[in-house]
């Protein structure tokens, strides 16, 4: 078991009211363990609501709240393992590592580790556990050694890794170090306020140190998002399939209910609400194609688990390797 310490907050950047980006510090006079891109680290934070699970009728799993003698939420340590977002240089040099996170919400509450985490101050309740090991093997050279082609797929905080996996590349791409693969990122969030890393990532493409492509898109978009010429619209799995040249998940559902004999009514008024993919206008179909040869391509997912599960069809329908990071 490794050793635990406590570090310290900083930073906290609120792009909405559920989605952070902090810095954490190690234990005074410690640092933290060298790390591969793609890795993750295990935080705790001991005042988080205490749950259990309960099986109901029908095998139905829920986490019930442990409430205390006199009825009140009981509180005690929780923990969790984060995707790192920083990049290994930038710990090497500046001693920090960089999370992003969600706060999780459980039938309309707040989940336990994320709602005590959202609840610290800076100079205040800042200080928090971790574990002092980095471990994980959803790094580029076990998921995607040998390929020509990587897409990454990021939903939400899922970006956190691909963010660490991109500035790593790019840092040592500007030593000399490049290993002729083409990288294709697309993250996609609700809006455009939520794509985090948003500027960094658009600058790292621009500069060209290696073969990159960067594709963010909306899956709510505002006005002002659909007047943006730099970003794309559609929920990540419909979007990837747009590439594919495959239907939309709401049209195969409908198509395949009405093969069944069924009822497609549900089915199509969730078509009607789906926002259709559309790439940032930069981007072709046919641009972007070579970098999605089937036999030389691996996906490489990390987010919401309704989503990978489509873009493991996606990918596995085109005849590509496919890949997820698994808790």
């Amino acid at each position: 078991m490794a050793d635990k310490k406590i570090g310290t907050m900083t930073g906290w950047k609120y792009s909405s009211d559920v989605l952070a980006v902090f810095r954490f510090w190690p234990e005074p006079g410690s640092k933290f363990p060298s790390y591969k891109a793609g890795q993750y680290m295990a935080l705790q934070r001991n005042d988080c609501r205490l749950t259990k699970k309960v099986v109901k009728d029908g095998g139905k799993v829920e986490y019930v709240t442990v409430l205390d003698a006199e009825g009140k939420p009981k509180r005690g340590p929780v923990t969790h393992s984060y995707s790192i977002a920083s990049a290994p240089f930038e710990t090497e040099q500046n001693g920090w590592l960089e999370f992003y996170v969600i706060l999780e919400m459980d039938g309309g509450v707040p989940g336990r580790l994320t709602e005590s985490m959202f609840r610290m101050k800076e100079g205040a309740d800042d200080k928090m556990v971790y574990y002092e090991k980095i471990a994980g093997d959803f790094t580029l050279d076990k998921r995607a050694a040998g390929f020509e082609n990587v897409i990454l797929v990021g939903t939400g905080t899922g970006l956190a890794p691909f963010r660490s996996m991109v500035k790593q590349i790019d840092f040592e791409a500007a030593s000399g170090k490049r290993d002729g693969v083409k990288y294709t990122l697309l993250h996609t969030n609700r809006t455009y306020e939520e794509l985090d890393y948003y500027q960094e990532l658009l600058d790292i493409e621009a500069a060209g140190r290696f073969d990159f492509v960067y594709i963010p898109t909306v899956s709510r978009p505002t006005e002002r998002d659909l007047n943006d010429p730099k970003l794309g619209r559609g929920r990540a799995n419909n979007v990837l399939r747009h590439l594919f040249g495959l239907p939309l998940k709401e049209e195969q559902d409908i198509q395949e209910i009405e093969a069944k004999g069924g009822d497609p009514t549900k089915a199509k008024a969730a078509l009607e609400k789906t926002i259709r993919p559309a790439l940032p206008n930069k981007f072709t179909l046919e641009a972007l194609a070579p970098r999605m040869e089937s036999s030389k391509t691996v996906v490489i997912t990390c987010g919401n688990p309704w989503s990978m599960e489509d873009i493991k069809y996606a990918a596995e329908k085109r005849g590509m390797r496919f890949e997820k990071e698994d808790w």
